[in-house]
């Protein structure tokens, strides 16, 4: 069938109908199209509106198509998209009697329906490829709850903690990009189907039982924007870019954290290459491409924002271009998850380091002048200052922090204050120790290995929740 055969009189020309041709996204959303005509076609066929011998015809025609599968189907491109396609294909098996499955829908609630349909699913294997993930983050942190390491701020030393506590600051933001995809596949689950072109039709439809055929939970009520909102798109998009940001930054962390300036971890050769020239080499690669790949789902979230931003509503046939960028982010995201975890799960963490990376830099100075506070009934910026001019009149003098005594303090706070403090020198001592600060450590969402554990049972608890 030719759709411009009716108010068209001259053909397309090859180029333009391979430029305006969406078959080779389309075929992404083949069996959703089927799914979209079999639903509507029942409902016309409960609701009186075509006979129950065509609708029965057309819909065994379907389900034959979907049983051969898209290799049954012309792609060529002056058949513009999959919706004419299948019609078309439904017509080579019964007539014209196919004509009547387009009763009282367009091509516009069609695809919008299709685009739907699929991301509902693609949203629910991203859910799982989250939840696994977070499972391997537990896994791991499960072996390492007294694995000492020195915690960043401005990529400076700054409290001891462990790798357990540092790998669960990855979980909880998967957890929220969980939370967030979850929340965005609500806006997906709704169906626009019955909205027609832009104004639905004067067949008696049934739009809520179209829905519940396709399994959605709820339709979008007005009709033109049905077929024009694509926010769906966008919020899913954003969603993933926010997903990635959480990738990004761990990837960054495994690429430091391997050189040999911090050797903290050892990345698997699996996932690693060397140099062409340089045998010595033995490269992130993985973590810099999957790096490289977060920015390129960044790259579709603003491709879809400046082609949606100045659109007027309804339908315009700029919105079959927002669809690639909506898959590249899609496939880009289930990509990302998979290889980040498999590489993260055969990393290897340096004990030995992190524990000489925890005791080199004063680490433990905040909890020293903690001690001060509680001891001697300090203001806390006076034990900051003691603490402080201690710490740099230690690193002149090329000292260690388990070199200093109470006596040492005392000639600070002298200095400072006028008077000693006079501390004892095991609690002096035990506020220096990494290991020691860590087990005080037993506030909620804090590294002391007992409640890192708790936070590892909290999110089992979520993870197992998540996947009934």
């Amino acid at each position: 069938m030719n759709l411009r055969s009716g108010r068209l009189k001259d053909k397309m020309t090859g180029d333009a109908a391979e430029f305006t041709s969406s078959l080779d996204f389309d075929r992404r959303i083949f069996k959703a199209d089927i799914q979209c005509n079999l639903a509507h076609t029942t409902m016309l066929k409960e609701q009186g509106i075509i006979s129950g011998d065509d609708a029965d015809q057309i819909l065994s025609a379907l389900n034959e198509l979907d049983d051969k599968g898209i290799n049954e189907l012309d792609m060529d491109p002056s058949v513009e998209d999959i919706h004419m396609a299948v019609e078309n294909y439904v017509t080579s098996q019964v007539g014209e009697v196919a004509g009547f499955m387009h009763t009282g829908k367009s091509r516009n609630d069609q695809v919008a329906t299709d685009l739907r349909l699929v991301l509902k699913e693609e949203l629910r294997d991203i859910h799982l490829d989250l939840l696994n993930f977070i499972s391997t983050l537990l896994d791991l942190a499960d072996a390492h709850t007294e694995t000492i390491m020195v915690g960043y701020t401005h990529l400076q030393h700054a409290q001891p903690t462990t790798f357990a506590h540092h790998l669960l600051s990855y979980a909880y933001a998967l957890k929220r990009d969980y939370d967030r995809i979850k929340d965005a596949y609500k806006r997906v689950d709704m169906s626009p189907l019955g909205s027609a072109a832009l104004t639905t039709t004067s067949f008696a439809i049934h739009r809520k039982r179209t829905a519940e055929l396709l399994g959605f939970s709820s339709i979008v009520e007005n009709s033109i924007d049905g077929v024009s909102s694509r926010d769906f798109m966008l919020e899913t998009v954003s969603s993933l870019s926010i997903l990635c940001t959480t990738l990004s930054k761990i990837c960054e962390e495994l690429i430091i954290w391997s050189t040999y300036e911090f050797g903290l971890v050892e990345i698997a050769g699996e996932y690693s290459s060397t140099s062409s020239i340089m045998p010595q080499k033995k490269n992130p690669d993985v973590a810099e491409i999957a790096r490289a790949k977060c920015a390129g789902v960044f790259g579709e979230l603003v491709a879809i924002l400046t082609m949606l931003k100045s659109l007027p509503q309804s339908y315009n046939r700029d919105l079959q271009e927002v669809t690639p960028h909506l898959w590249n982010a899609v496939d880009n995201s289930h990509a990302l998850l998979n290889i980040i975890a498999d590489m993260l799960s055969t990393t290897k963490f340096n004990k030995e380091r992190g524990v000489e990376l925890a005791e080199a830099n004063f680490s433990t100075a905040t909890e020293l002048a903690d001690l001060m506070v509680r001891e001697k009934k300090l203001p806390f910026r006076v034990a900051h200052q003691i603490v402080g001019r201690t710490v740099g009149k230690a690193i002149e003098e090329g000292l260690m922090p388990s070199d200093i005594t109470p006596e040492y303090i005392d000639a600070v706070a002298n200095e400072l204050t006028g008077e000693k403090l006079k501390l004892d020198s095991e609690l002096v001592k035990n506020a220096l120790d990494p290991q020691q600060v860590i087990r005080n450590r037993k506030i909620i969402g804090g590294p002391a290995p007992e409640m890192v554990k708790e936070a590892i049972a909290n999110l089992r608890n979520f993870v197992r929740g998540e996947s009934r």
